[in-house]
């Protein structure tokens, strides 16, 4: 299923964050997104939104992308909206889509006054794991349409990976919890 290849790059987000986090690399850059600007009295995003995550997991999936559209075997399973556009506009827009997409759930959670990195709600938690894929989806349709249950099935997916992932980068010290 297409949909379902067009998220694999969004790994190289996790791929190359995970050591800048656990290494503390980029300290210029860890500034936060909001600037400490709050609405109602409470932060905006949070602290954990930075212009350094901002960055390095735009990067991350760049690169991804960039890599793996040099596979055909990956590159041909693409919608053709996609691989007409080239992977640099398509990794770009995906590394985009995956900055913008948790922006919503941070700023729903501080208006919850749950602290970042942290969780208190099972619907917002799963929400959590896979929140960008709803923004992706829209900044991708200049290049492809995905259909509602191609959205659903790639929610699902994405959320059970982002789970192992977090588990793995708690283990690695890049998280300050597993989930």
């Amino acid at each position: 299923m297409e949909a379902i290849w067009v998220f694999v790059p969004v790994l190289g987000a996790a791929l190359l964050h995970a050591p800048v986090l656990s290494l503390d690399l980029l300290k210029s850059l860890k500034r936060p997104l909001d600037g400490g600007a709050c609405f109602r009295g409470r932060r905006v995003f949070g602290d954990n939104k930075t212009w350094r995550g901002a960055l390095v997991m735009t990067t991350g999936v760049l690169a991804a992308t960039l890599l793996l559209s040099l596979w055909d075997p990956w590159w041909s399973r693409l919608p053709n909206g996609i691989r007409d556009a080239g992977p640099v506009l398509y990794g770009l827009l995906l590394g985009i889509g995956v900055v913008l997409g948790e922006l919503p759930n941070s700023f729903l959670k501080r208006r919850l006054d749950i602290a970042p990195g942290t969780q208190r709600n099972l619907l917002l938690t799963i929400y959590d794991q896979a929140d960008f894929v709803l923004v992706v989806w829209v900044v991708l349709l200049p290049l492809w349409t995905m259909a509602v249950w191609q959205a659903a099935l790639v929610f699902v997916l994405v959320t059970a990976v982002h789970l192992v992932i977090n588990v793995i980068g708690y283990a690695i010290g890049a998280r300050s919890a597993p989930i």
